[in-house]
Order: structure tokens, then C-alpha cells, then sequence
């Protein structure tokens, strides 16, 4: 007779974190009767919410030497979204800790490794600790960074090794959005209604919003996105995500789009459309100076 698989008694922190329905995990962390492992990825999950909310310092703080691997991994990634002073330093740390056999191989240090590579725009590197996979997450991540490097084949490829694992599993069905949106064309209105499945099951969160609204710019609707991305920023309105897809968004329908980007230059001011911004204003006066 076939085993019964043991209750996964984080399933709803897990699909409150991946949806981006941050505060929603860490108020329903406190659960009973966990094993010390799960009781470990409890803690990185909750912790990694505050970090999705700005609360590096927080997370900085709360873990010490003595905690587990994993813990330390996530504090590394606070430490590195906390400002631009740390990154070198927290990089150093992060190398050292990845070259170390007794940890190096930690499916969350290589997670976090996979990510903090991705800010960095290193997806060669990023791609060495991710690779092989091992985890859901990690295996998400891989679609991320291919769809970053422009290589929606390979990202096609890492999906269905995730179908093959767990067809309905929440992250699969995000990677599935993910690559759809890249590939474009009629795969976008497959990705709306994994949106829109998602807004059906579970609250509506942030993610759910621009994941709809984004679909809907694709494929002309910039009313309705409009609408969706006001809700998203009523839900947060620093989200850098909201703000960049509201200032696409505005410039589609020729309206203004200058409060959106203020707000993202204020929050957000190494985000990849500020920087585009600035670079087009150097180049718009080097224009006008050598016609002058």
C-alpha cells in the first residue's frame, strides 16, 4: 500500500509568499507542531517577507551567528538590499560561503546566491548556483534569469521539468505566466487567465494585479490596466514594479507620467526605468548642447 504523504503544513505560508502576499504570511506564520527543518523555512519565509516589505534592518538584526544556513543566507540578502554600501562586502561573504563544502550546496544559499547575481545583472554567475535546481523556487528562479537573458528556449525547458514535478503547483503556474508574457503573441491570454484563476482562489495581492495589468497593456487594454494598477498602488504605493507599469501604462495613453516616475526616483532610484530615464535626459542634452 502507498505511504500517505505527510500534511505540508506550510502550504499556505509558502503560496502567501509567492503571490506576494507578504503581511498575509507573517501574520499566519505561527504554526504548531512543526519539525526543527520546517520550522527553519518557516523562518526564511517570513523573514524574506519583511525583506519583500523594506524591513531589511529588521531581518538584520533578528538573526544571529548561531542560526541555521539557511537563515544566514537570507540575512546576507537583507544585508545586500540594505544599501549600496554593503553590497561588496556582502558579495565577499556570499562567495565564501558558496566555495565552503560543508554549506556551499545549501538549496537556500543557492537561492539567494541566484538572486543576489540577478541584481547584479551577473546571470552567468547567478546560473552556476542555480543550475542544477533541487527546489521549486530554484527551479522558478531559472525561468527568471533565462527570460532575463533573452533565452526563452532554455526558460521553456526548466518549465516543464516544474510540470513534471507539480503541474498545478503555484510556482509553476507563475513560470508558465512568465514565459507566456515573453513569448507574447497569443500565449498572452493564456497568461491573463493564469492571473485571473490566481485573483479567483486567493486574495488579491500586488503581484496578481500588475501580472493582470501587464497582460492587458500586451494586448491593447490600457483602460482596464490602468484600473488594476490603481488598486495594486492602493495596496502599496511603493511598489517599484506598480509605478514602472503605471508610467508605461500613462505613456500609452498619452497622459502624464511624471508623478509615477518622481515617486520611483524617490523609492526606487537604482530601478532599471529610472536609470533609462536618465540616460535619455544626458542624451536629449548633449543633443540640444551641439545644436546650440
Amino acid at each position: 500500500m502507498a505511504a500517505v504523504a505527510a500534511p505540508d503544513h506550510l502550504f499556505n505560508l509558502r503560496n502567501n509568499f509567492y503571490l506576494g502576499a507578504y503581511q498575509a504570511a507573517i501574520n499566519n506564520s505561527d504554526l504548531p507542531h512543526l519539525s526543527p527543518e520546517d520550522a527553519v523555512e518557516r523562518d526564511c519565509l517570513v523573514y524574506r517577507s519583511y525583506i519583500a516589505l523594506g524591513s531589511y534592518q529588521l531581518v538584520i538584526s533578528e538573526i544571529d551567528d548561531s542560526a541555521a544556513t539557511p537563515l544566514q543566507a537570507v540575512k546576507l540578502l537583507a544585508l545586500y538590499l540594505s544599501g549600496p554600501e554593503n553590497k561588496e562586502s556582502t558579495i565577499l561573504s556570499l562567495k565564501e560561503w558558496l566555495a565552503d563544502p560543508a554549506i556551499g550546496n545549501n538549496a537556500t544559499l543557492r537561492l539567494i546566491a541566484g538572486i543576489i547575481f540577478m541584481h547584479e545583472e551577473d546571470y552567468n554567475e547567478a546560473l552556476k548556483h542555480t543550475n542544477v535546481g533541487g527546489t521549486m523556487e530554484l527551479n522558478a528562479l531559472n525561468v527568471q534569469i533565462f527570460l532575463k537573458m533573452h533565452r526563452s528556449d532554455y526558460a521553456e525547458k526548466q518549465l516543464r521539468v516544474m510540470q513534471q514535478t507539480d503541474e498545478d503547483h503555484t510556482l509553476t503556474q507563475l513560470a508558465n505566466a512568465w514565459l507566456n508574457l515573453a513569448v507574447g503573441g497569443s500565449k498572452i491570454q493564456e497568461a491573463y487567465l493564469i492571473f485571473q484563476d490566481f485573483s479567483e482562489k486567493y486574495p488579491m495581492t500586488g503581484l496578481i494585479l500588475n501580472g493582470k495589468a501587464v497582460c492587458c497593456m500586451h494586448m491593447g487594454n490600457f483602460d482596464e490596466a490602468e484600473g488594476l494598477l490603481l488598486d495594486a498602488l492602493n495596496k502599496d504605493a511603493k511598489d517599484p514594479e506598480t509605478l514602472a507599469n503605471l508610467i508605461v501604462c500613462s505613456l500609452h495613453q498619452g497622459k502624464s507620467s511624471s508623478r509615477y516616475l518622481n515617486q520611483l526616483k524617490l523609492t526606487h532610484p537604482d530601478h532599471m526605468l529610472v536609470k533609462r530615464a536618465a540616460s535619455a535626459d544626458e542624451s536629449f542634452e548633449r543633443a540640444v548642447q551641439s545644436v546650440a
